[in-house]
């Protein structure tokens, strides 16, 4: 039998406590995932106990509060709290989601929290998405038509057009569905993801895309595509109720079509 060990600086420690105030009677547990590129330390899980008197109802609220309150070199994404910029994406009790939308009470026992999975780490819950970008940026998601825009300026959809494009514009890109996929831990650099290919299948049906053909010629590859085996990860775990995974499919069925 084969045996495995983790490097050294891969095992996650014990990190430090900080105990709930006095008289405080709502208290929660909190242990987060911690780490710096500016020392040669591992990470660690610190765990912080906080009244929840004292803070608002989402894990985004109790993340603050611990900043503000109890120690600032806690380093995180957000900004709008509102579940529309996708900023504070994490892994929250074993599921990726976003911190502003996941109320605390669902959750039993301690609160674990550690960055989305399988990305680089830039420190504490932050991830590196720069690969991510780049992969959004290569399937070029913007309209793309030779044809001049009518007179007045706009190009027009009907309703029926207009309806196909649901539950596709609204993606916040998060990555929560992406880093969630086996397919993409595995093959990262080569299979686009989710998130990406929910965004190609966007401008793909777009009406007023005059680019379809070049764009599936783009997608025609053994890796960037083809690597989703339908586990539905990305589906389950979008906060967003989005299904990424039918995303692809159609991609993949677009792809058939046009060889017969």
């Amino acid at each position: 039998m084969a045996e495995l060990s983790l490097p050294k600086n891969s095992r996650v420690q014990r990190g430090r406590s900080f105990e709930a105030p006095p008289g405080a009677t709502r208290v929660r547990e909190f242990k987060i995932y911690r780490w710096s590129p500016d020392d040669s330390e591992n990470p660690r899980l610190d765990s912080y106990k906080i009244d929840l008197d004292r803070v608002g109802p989402m894990v985004l609220d109790a993340l603050i509060h611990i900043k503000n309150e109890i120690d600032p070199t806690l380093t995180f994404r957000r900004s709008c709290r509102e579940g529309i910029c996708g900023s504070c994406a994490m892994n929250i009790d074993g599921g990726n989601t976003l911190a502003c939308l996941k109320p605390t009470a669902e959750i039993k026992g301690a609160v674990a929290i550690y960055p989305l999975p399988h990305m680089p780490v830039v420190k504490d819950l932050v991830p590196d998405l720069t690969t991510a970008y780049a992969q959004l940026q290569s399937i070029e998601p913007w309209l793309q038509a030779d044809s001049p825009p009518p007179p007045d300026g706009e190009r027009r959809q009907s309703e029926d057009e207009r309806a196909k494009l649901d539950g596709m514009w609204e993606c916040i890109l998060c990555y929560c569905c992406t880093t969630s996929c086996p397919s993409y831990w595995w093959n990262g650099d080569k299979y686009l993801g989710p998130a990406t290919l929910l965004a190609a299948y966007r401008w793909i049906i777009d009406s007023r895309d005059e680019n379809t053909g070049a764009r599936l010629d783009a997608l025609e590859d053994p890796f960037k595509l083809y690597r989703c085996h339908t586990i539905l990860n990305c589906t389950q775990t979008c906060p967003k109720g989005l299904n990424p995974a039918q995303a692809i499919a159609e991609i993949k069925k677009l792809l058939v079509e046009r060889r017969a």
